[in-house]
């Protein structure tokens, strides 16, 4: 393993990502954020890096770019996309182009970090998933793409094992991000309301995830791998 210790994280700019790379740079890794906007901002060991992860041929050039010149110790994989839509108005476009952001530039970026990996014989690869991929009203190909990476993400652990690179998935419930706030008012009643249906009694805070995340990327945690951990509050297991 390389003493230095890399980590790409798509969507680190902002929100969950942002809080993940926040607590990377406190823990001395070098962070490379992929995204579409560049973030408002900056650190001297942090770099972003601009890409629309819906257009598979700019991804694999962004990928093969990066392999090339970064010793890539870990990839999280975070930026996601919901689409909130009844069954009666999901267009195949919504699955095809979740499928391109959650689950094909997964595999792109995986590919081409893996090589590297391999060779250093270490690896940590995280997957935010959702809460949702149990089942969720309204989040048909958000649901059917955050669930397809689990199933991907076990499959890698069993393949990557052997070469010293783990593979876990978050799963978050309710976190207070953009994405939560584009379907619930800041600040809200209805946001307190949907706040006391949680078990802990809360919503859930980026830190929560990337606290999670730095569990799973800990290069001491070799033992660990195709785990699907869910950070909602008991929201996973609770049917009140």
């Amino acid at each position: 393993m390389t003493d230095k210790l890399i980590a790409v994280i798509t969507g680190g700019g902002t929100g969950i990502g942002e809080a993940t790379s926040r607590l990377m740079l406190e823990e001395g890794y070098e962070v490379i954020s992929v995204g579409l906007h560049k973030p408002d901002w900056s650190h001297k060991n942090f770099t972003s890096l601009i890409c629309d992860l819906l257009d598979e041929g700019e991804t694999v050039s962004l990928a093969t770019q990066i392999a090339e010149n970064h010793n890539v110790t870990h990839f999280v994989h975070n930026a996601g996309a919901i689409r909130q839509k009844p069954l009666s108005d999901v267009r195949l476009e919504d699955l095809r182009d979740l499928t391109n952001l959650h689950a094909t530039s997964a595999l792109i970026f995986t590919q081409a970090f893996t090589r590297g990996m391999k060779e250093r014989k270490f690896g940590r690869i995280i997957f935010n998933s959702s809460r949702a991929q149990l089942g969720l009203q309204s989040r048909s190909a958000y649901s059917y793409s955050k669930a397809g990476i689990v199933g991907m993400a076990r499959t890698w652990a069993l393949e990557l094992a052997p070469h010293g690179i783990t593979v876990n998935v978050l799963a978050p419930g309710p976190i207070l991000t953009d994405n939560f706030w584009d379907l619930v008012e800041k600040d809200s009643p209805e946001q307190d309301a949907y706040a006391s249906k949680v078990p802990v009694g809360r919503l859930g805070e980026p830190e929560d995830v990337a606290n999670a995340i730095l569990f799973f990327a800990d290069p001491k945690n070799g033992f660990i791998t195709g785990q699907n951990l869910f950070v909602c509050g008991g929201l996973s297991i609770f049917s009140g």
